[in-house]
């Protein structure tokens, strides 16, 4: 066993075990274990698994306390001298005074150790936040595939895709805003359509194999149908060639699996789409990348009759006061808006760092944790090895008992409404929607804007229950208010931290599946 003699060995002390909310662990130098400060309650929690009666382990961030913006203490930074090895997060989940006070403090040879970075090479995966999540949907363009040569068409020629039809409960208005910000309308219900001029005002017109991004607005929430006809002019003398006709549905602001007459219908909610006019087969389809690529030679044809396209509540804007937005409205209206996309990118900010919600990630974690114990203790390689394999085998069924609770929520129900944005890697492993928050980050105060999109969320979607974490229960009034205007259910799910009730991560991911059938299979108790 490693010793842990710092400089003050005059503050030796008794090694205590820490459980749920009891005081935390002193690390110590006359302990003849192998002594471990983590960040986090929950990585601690981790590290007992792995390393048993052969670790001491100290938490810097208590139970209840929130990463975010806890700040260490003397007996924090004590710990951190007498370590031999450090766990933390990283990727801006901890307040960075925590981070300097592992980076200042632990000497030069004791491994510090960054789990969500490191666990990438143990198969973990991280994903992205949005800067703007706005931003975070489907991009819809138009596209042109095929050369059309059996209707002697060239480069020259024109295809030009109409809308001829929206039904739906507000007006629809799909457009490109030009190098100047200007923009060009492509379809426009604002004033209905004109069969007699060929619907001249509300038709695209492309070249044979091209595509063009745009904007897609809708003016109220619910479902819209969108009927397009296709015709190609391969010369200004020639007759158009009628090319077909295609209708295509949008769940705007609505649950997308509970459209009439389209159970089942797969659903399209991320990546890099195209209304498609294919001049060589005689179709409209859908063109798909699921990865947000801009060309099309992994994309996959997707059938509009049996598809929707999710316009979800974050995509809910308020219509600016510049003059060049009138065309949508008045200023200060709402407005639902698939974003035009910026060279076929969404645009990324920091990596969301609360990889645990996958316990996938966890199972990396675990594994990165038993290798750099190994490194540090190897006399206890085995009992490591061991503990780990028992470990990961109790988080693989974990794994499949989230994954089953959650999956016996109806579809249509399973809306995830947060206080802030720390559950994507849950909804991604697991199938729930992530459909809003109130900030992006417990930090950041909300704005009236943020607790109106909130609202809107929760009556179009007719969400029976919104999530707060316990720990956040004192910056949550916002997300109270608003369900409690709204009649709807506050329930518990645990995010970074700990409690009395919760005590262990095993504990957590029951909990909050559990919480989520629970809270998510029943409809709301009021119709919005």
């Amino acid at each position: 066993m490693p010793s842990a003699a710092r400089a003050a060995a005059g503050l030796a002390g008794a090694a205590l075990a820490l459980t749920g909310c009891a005081a935390p662990a002193t690390l110590s130098a006359s302990d003849d274990r192998v002594q471990v400060v983590t960040t986090t309650g929950l990585l601690a929690d981790l590290v007992r698994n792995v390393g048993g009666d052969r670790v001491n382990v100290s938490s810097l961030v208590p139970d209840q306390a929130d990463p975010h913006s806890y700040e260490p203490s003397l007996r924090d930074i004590r710990n951190v001298v007498y370590a031999d090895v450090a766990f933390s997060n990283y990727l801006l989940l901890e307040q960075q005074s925590i981070i300097k006070a592992l980076d200042a403090n632990l000497p030069d040879d004791v491994p510090n150790i960054s789990l969500a970075e490191g666990a990438v090479k143990y198969a973990a995966e991280i994903i992205p936040l949005v800067e703007n999540v706005a931003l975070d949907t489907i991009w819809l363009g138009m596209r042109v595939r095929g050369t059309g040569e059996q209707y002697g068409a060239n480069r020259a020629s024109d295809v030009y895709l109409s809308g001829t039809a929206v039904d739906g409960p507000g007006d629809l208005v799909a457009y490109l805003t030009e190098s100047f910000g200007n923009p060009e309308f492509y379809v426009d219900s604002t004033d209905g359509f004109d069969a007699a001029d060929g619907y001249r005002d509300d038709t695209a017109t492309l070249p044979p194999d091209a595509h063009t991004h745009m904007s897609w607005a809708f003016t109220e929430p619910g479902v819209y149908r969108l009927t397009m006809r296709a015709t190609l002019a391969p010369a200004p003398d020639e007759r158009p060639v009628d090319v077909g006709e295609q209708t295509f549905t949008f769940a705007v602001g609505v649950d997308p699996h509970s459209v009439p007459g389209m159970a089942g219908a797969e659903v399209l909610n991320a990546g890099h789409a195209d209304v498609t006019v294919d001049i060589d087969a005689g179709e409209l389809y859908l063109l798909v990348d699921p990865h947000g690529g801009d060309g099309h030679a992994h994309a996959e044809v997707v059938d509009p009759a049996t598809t929707v396209i999710e316009v979800p509540n974050k995509a809910l804007h308020e219509i600016p006061a510049d003059e060049g937005f009138r065309f949508l409205g008045r200023p200060g209206d709402p407005i639902f808006q698939l974003p035009q996309a910026v060279l076929g990118r969404h645009v990324h900010g920091e990596i969301d760092p609360h990889l645990w919600q996958d316990v996938g990630n966890a199972i990396s974690y675990v594994e990165l944790m038993r290798d750099t114990l190994i490194d540090v203790d190897p006399d206890g390689a085995r009992e490591y090895r061991d503990n780990a394999a028992r470990y990961i085998g109790e988080l693989e069924r974990l794994d499949t008992h989230v994954r089953d609770t959650i999956a016996a929520i109806p579809q249509s129900r399973r809306h995830l409404v947060t206080t802030h944005d720390a559950f994507g890697y849950l909804g991604a492993a697991y199938g729930v929607q992530i459909s809003g928050f109130v900030t992006p980050n417990p930090a950041a105060e909300p704005s009236l804007a943020d607790r109106r999109r909130l609202a809107e969320t929760i009556r179009n979607l007719r969400i029976p229950a919104v999530f707060l974490e316990p720990n956040l229960v004192a910056r949550s009034s916002t997300l109270t208010e608003v369900a409690g205007d709204l009649g709807v259910r506050v329930c518990p799910i645990y995010g970074d931290t700990f409690d009395d009730e919760v005590t262990t991560y095993v504990e957590m991911m029951r909990f909050n599946a559990e919480s989520l059938r629970s809270c998510l299979s029943e409809p709301a108790e009021r119709e919005p």
